[in-house]
């Protein structure tokens, strides 16, 4: 095995080691680009990138889904001119088992000394890193000062920190929960209508019902990147019967239903049908 040649990378290995996964930042602070073969995800990368993985590039490519806990990889000429360049040390929380909540100012470090419980806390250049154990979903600008980073997410290695870390608390894992989407069903007894003052097809059964029930059988049958599969379903559903009032909160239990079925949590469907409605302006 190549030895290690920097500071960079002993720091990785012994991150590593620890089971947390490390990709090298460069100026910036931000992960390395996609080579030439993986640019736009031409070589199909890692699986809709969510989840960690090679490609056949054995270069560090797709930003945080490159973070590897593998030795070899690390060290490996592939990497090399990476971690020449490096700047810091990445990792990925969220493969660890952990979750980071990055407080940016003073004014997030007050809140969080007051609602969230003691941890392990690394100063960073404006504010602190809080680390958990446990991991969950990450979103930015969960209140003013305050990202949380854990799965597809990356954060960067400053220090080790002081204190015990502690178990994810609830209040952490409330923060990142996005209200449902309000869905308004068209009025009881009533044909909803076209701007033009047609009536719509969308409710009759030849064309909403099995529309909905194609809906549930392309989640149904997906076999791999289901996250992928449940939002372009939901995509494709929007697209169709988004704009008239057809849909009712029956018809987005069924999609909702089907999705879970294949593992999806009822945030994932919430944040998927949420993307969904943004794309199309609705």
């Amino acid at each position: 095995m190549t030895q290690p040649t920097s500071y960079p990378q002993h720091t990785a290995l012994s991150l590593a080691a620890s089971g947390v996964p490390v990709l090298p930042l460069r100026r910036g602070k931000v992960p390395f680009g996609n080579c030439t073969t993986c640019a736009d995800n031409a070589c199909g990368g890692r699986p809709n990138m969510k989840t960690p993985g090679p490609c056949d590039c054995p270069g560090v490519c797709h930003a945080w889904a490159a973070a590897t806990t593998d030795p070899a990889v690390i060290v490996s000429p592939a990497w090399a001119a990476a971690w020449r360049r490096a700047v810091c040390v990445g990792y990925h929380p969220g493969g660890g088992g952990l979750t980071v909540v990055d407080l940016d100012d003073a004014d997030a470090i007050a809140w969080a000394r007051t609602v969230l419980p003691a941890t392990r806390t690394v100063p960073t250049t404006r504010g602190e890193h809080w680390i958990y154990r446990g991991a969950m979903a990450s979103r930015n600008a969960v209140r003013p000062g305050v990202d949380i980073k854990s799965t597809m997410a990356y954060a960067r290695y400053l220090r080790p920190g002081t204190g015990t870390m502690t178990a994810l608390p609830d209040a952490v894992r409330a923060l990142a929960v996005k209200e449902p989407p309000t869905v308004r069903p068209a009025p009881a007894g009533v044909m909803p209508v076209r701007a033009g003052g047609e009536e719509c097809r969308h409710r009759t059964p030849a064309y909403l019902d099995r529309g909905i029930a194609m809906a549930e059988q392309r989640i149904t049958e997906a076999r791999s990147a289901v996250h992928a599969t449940v939002y372009r379903t939901f995509l494709a559903v929007l697209s169709t019967h988004g704009r008239c009032g057809c849909l009712t909160d029956t018809h987005v239990n069924r999609l909702f239903t089907a999705a879970q079925a294949k593992g999806e949590t009822p945030r994932h469907c919430t944040d998927a049908w949420t993307n969904a409605l943004t794309t199309l302006g609705l």
